[in-house]
């Protein structure tokens, strides 16, 4: 199978198309694969450490606002479109797959009028402007929320999951010793993303000396550009633990017993991949307030307990995880309800898309 993956500007986009690209990988070994990124953004330095073939488009998204800078990112798109055409033109994929980011609209528009099958994955509640645009030159489209149909044509929407999970449950689990802590104890991971969230840290670090004979212990990721600052104010008690990054987040997620977490698709694909309850503080400073969306998702359904960052304080933070580990029932309830909601084959599942679309061709 050829195949060309678009997706840029976060790694919420770049991680999930790195697990469809594992996966054809895996089933058809002699598959080709080329990636297209944005010129300028992380997907620059992350896809070629996968060892992926990688090539860039020189583009830039549209602001909500009417700005002068939107003339540019027209000159742009239309300058894309034609580097687009003479990529597949040569590269002569057999299907085309967006992933998310604004790289992902001259790919598979150009895609759809050369006639190349296409599919285009969203992983939040709410899709970005992308996949909006996109939607009619999509021949199937992949949700990670059964609820973001009402956004698609939905003859074309199919339910996936987000395809990181997939891959974060191949990881090999890491002894929770080697952090320092106990077997016999539950296990609490705070983790806000791999940079952080400096009004949430500050909250969570006024929280921490409150652990202080509890009967679990807690793991506290602060973010590479935290960690420092932290450290100096910190009052830790015995059973909490500070990091400021987690190499291996899915290997240690197999000893975790409670996350708190922002509400980022990818993370909660993760989580529910994993089955694990949850207290999410979603991300007030993304687009359509998604991460709100996502959080409500798992909510509805009883897999999580959500609270606004606004609304964040620390004994109600630490009654609520009180109230998850020590309530037995209304424990086993929200487990159940995550591995319900969790997809662990969503990468296989956006591979018998693709097999059968180039099958149909």
């Amino acid at each position: 199978m050829r195949v060309i993956v678009s997706a840029g500007g976060t790694g919420g986009h770049i991680y999930p198309a790195i697990a469809i690209i594992n996966k054809i990988k895996e089933m058809e070994p002699d598959s080709d694969i080329l990636y297209i990124g944005t010129h300028n953004r992380m997907e620059k330095d992350i896809v070629p450490s996968y060892d992926i073939n990688f090539t860039s488009l020189k583009i830039t998204g549209f602001k909500r606002k009417l700005t002068l800078g939107n003339f540019k990112t027209v000159y742009y798109f239309f300058k894309a479109l034609k580097k687009a055409k003479r990529i597949m033109k040569d590269f002569k994929p057999d299907v085309v797959v967006g992933v998310g980011g604004y790289v992902t609209g001259p790919v598979i528009y150009t895609a759809h009028k050369l006639g190349i099958p296409t599919f285009i994955h969203e992983q939040n509640s709410i899709p970005g402007l992308a996949n909006k645009f996109l939607n009619r030159y999509a021949n199937k489209i992949g949700l990670s929320f059964e609820s973001s149909d009402k956004y698609f044509t939905k003859e074309k929407t199919v339910f996936t999951g987000n395809p990181s999970s997939e891959m974060i449950l191949k990881k090999k689990k890491i002894d929770k010793k080697l952090y320092g802590f106990h077997d016999d104890k539950k296990l609490i991971l705070i983790v806000m993303g791999s940079l952080g969230a400096a009004r949430v840290n500050e909250k969570i670090i006024k929280m921490l000396p409150l652990f202080n004979d509890k009967k679990y212990e807690c793991l506290f990721v602060t973010g590479k550009d935290h960690f420092e600052e932290l450290n100096k104010k910190a009052q830790l008690p015995n059973n909490v633990k500070m990091i400021s990054y987690l190499d291996n987040m899915g290997g240690f997620l197999k000893n975790v017993d409670l996350i708190i977490s922002r509400a980022g698709a990818s993370m909660l694909g993760e989580i529910l991949a994993s089955g694990i309850p949850s207290i999410l503080i979603p991300s007030p400073y993304v687009p359509n307030n998604h991460q709100v969306k996502n959080a409500l998702d798992l909510k509805e359904k009883g897999a999580s307990l959500v609270i606004l960052e606004d609304e964040l304080e620390e004994k109600k933070l630490l009654k609520m995880i009180d109230d998850i580990l020590f309530d037995e029932k209304q424990y086993k309830k929200m487990v159940t309800a995550s591995k319900k909601m969790g997809i662990k084959d969503s990468a296989s599942r956006i591979y018998k898309v693709l097999k059968e679309l180039v099958d149909k061709r």
